[in-house]
């Protein structure tokens, strides 16, 4: 065990409330020792462009030990970094290096299950009577032979593996080689505490926690029901995964989920830490992040897909996400993003230009919740297209080519058009650089004072120097043709604020009351003399109350 260190604890316990988060993909980040895959210490080594974004954290995917079957999502040692990644010593450098910065730093805990390589999933199976045996979710065959239920895998086929050992199956809502953990057994719950406070004492401020609503499955292992194909939805998988075609009851989001969550809150009070939760949930999605998120006895906010989604949100989209947020999670809190590391880039996905790109970004930035941008988001990246054979997730290859999996969104970061590989690396990259990304550089950006990387350092500035962006309610959400309007209130500001969604210009009438414009270096326009605000296409019209 390392040396526990202590940091100052921030004086604003509600840091984290309408903060904005860069997300990092380590692999992809930077290289510092020319072997084609990212390091935390290349991720410290480029902190100071994050910084200057003017984003209040960082959280960073996971960098554990770990056989990277599913690229670090399936850890082997929750306490040790993957030499891949560096050391530990790295990671105190990085954690102490973000602080310097003004950076929050969370780390992604994968703790709905490990790999099968962890030595607790290899107790486990060595027999039925260890002292881990049920730190795993085991069951019996049916007389026939075949698995326990009906549960299928996200990555597709039965989330059961039969085991030659034990003579059970275990259960994977992922890979095979992804084994959950029995949150119905005390001491999995204890052991993980213990790893959230290796982290805290380490200097973290703060989780994203993976597939937070997967933990606790229905401990009498029942069927899910089957879901009519009007009713799917797919968000946690791809249509082409027969995933879609349950009604998940059982196999996730138990209520002794909120339980772990209560003790996890509490640990993390006593740090002034925060988490985020990822909730993989197709139908009820909303609901969960209310009820994980509501109060303060579990997650402080959670990752809400809705604006991830496949088609270009609409005003009438948006005022609908933001009205459901309302009446199902109005005592919790989202953290909104457009991109991530799991979908296509959302340039790409929207099929949308760099005016729609800009607005879009003002939008978030206006939106009541937190927000989180992708590596790469703020340089306006397009998915990157890669051939069948430099394919490197398995999910990708599985469903090839319905879906093409996650990897063109994973591509490395590029950082100077000079570089055969974009500034990333020496090597050979563990994916291929896009050249079209090679013309979109960070460097070429930021000599261009019209490049969109100065709108996104613009946006959240703006967000930052208008308080009610930050914690302050929504209210008169409404929608006038292709254009949504709201205001954001906190005590002493109110804004208005209006977004044309449209390539169409669009007129609205003014809200009552004298209005001052803000937000000019946004594009705002202003009032007109016949008492309107006249839209340009993809304009917003931002006004502070005088």
């Amino acid at each position: 065990m390392t040396e526990k260190r202590k940091l100052p604890v921030p004086a604003d316990s509600d840091w984290w409330r309408g903060a904005v988060i860069y997300q990092i993909y380590p692999r992809s980040f930077q290289d510092t020792n020319g072997d084609g895959i990212g390091d935390l210490l290349g991720i410290a080594r480029r902190l100071p462009h994050v910084a200057s974004l003017g984003v209040d954290a960082v959280w960073i995917s996971p960098f554990f030990r770990s056989p990277m079957k599913d690229f670090g999502y399936d850890v082997s040692d929750y306490c040790d970094v993957d030499p891949m990644f560096g050391s530990l010593a790295d990671f105190d450098t990085l954690v102490e290096t973000a602080h310097l910065l003004g950076l929050k730093v969370m780390i992604d805990l994968v703790l709905s299950h490990t790999s099968d390589q962890h030595q607790w999933f290899q107790e486990s199976r060595s027999s039925r009577d260890n002292d881990r045996a049920n730190w795993f979710v085991w069951s019996d065959a049916k007389p026939d032979g075949t698995p326990p239920n009906n549960w299928l895998s996200i990555f597709g086929g039965s989330a059961w593996q039969w085991d030659t050992t034990r003579c059970q199956y275990y259960l994977h809502n992922f890979l095979t080689s992804q084994p959950d953990l029995n949150f119905h057994e005390p001491q999995v719950q204890e052991a993980l505490l213990d790893i959230a406070q290796f982290w805290l004492d380490r200097g973290v401020d703060g989780f994203r926690l993976d597939t937070v609503n997967f933990y606790t499955h229905d401990s009498q292992l029942r069927d899910n029901p089957a879901l009519a194909e009007d009713m799917r939805n797919p968000i946690t998988a791809p249509a082409v995964n027969p995933y879609t075609w349950q009604e998940h009851l059982y196999d996730k989001t138990q209520p002794e989920n909120l339980l772990f969550l209560a003790k996890l809150r509490k640990l993390m009070d006593r740090y002034n830490a925060a988490a985020v939760g990822e909730i993989g949930e197709d139908l009820r999605g909303m609901e969960v992040l209310g009820e994980y998120t509501g109060g303060t006895d579990h997650l402080q906010m959670s990752y809400a897909f809705e604006l991830l989604s496949a088609k270009a949100p609409t005003a009438s989209y948006v005022k609908d996400v933001m009205d459901q947020v309302a009446s199902v999670a109005s005592d919790g809190w989202a953290c909104w993003a457009f991109s991530n590391h799991d979908v296509v880039r959302h340039v790409s996905r929207w099929g949308i230009g760099d005016a729609a790109a800009r607005m879009y970004t003002t939008l978030m930035m206006c939106l009541r919740g937190s927000a989180c941008i992708y590596q790469g988001e703020e340089l306006a990246l397009p998915e990157a297209e890669l051939a069948f054979e430099d394919l490197q997730d398995p999910y990708g290859i599985s469903f090839w080519p319905a879906f093409k999996g996650r990897d063109g969104c994973r591509t490395p970061m590029v950082w100077e058009p000079d570089e055969h590989h974009g500034g990333f690396t020496e090597g050979k990259p563990w994916l291929p650089v896009s050249h079209e990304h090679l013309r979109m550089t960070v460097s070429d950006q930021e000599k261009d004072p019209a490049a969109i990387l100065h709108h996104y350092r613009r946006a959240i500035s703006f967000r930052h120097s208008h308080k009610a962006l930050g914690k302050g309610s929504m209210e008169d959400l409404s929608t006038d043709g292709t254009v949504l309007s709201f205001r954001r209130k906190v005590s002493g500001e109110e804004l208005f604020c209006a977004f044309n969604i449209s390539p169409d210009p669009a007129a609205i009438d003014a809200p009552p009351g004298k209005w001052q414009q803000v937000g000019v270096e946004l594009g705002s326009t202003g009032t007109a003399p016949d008492g309107k605000f006249h839209l340009g296409p993809w304009q917003p019209a931002l006004a502070v109350k005088v």
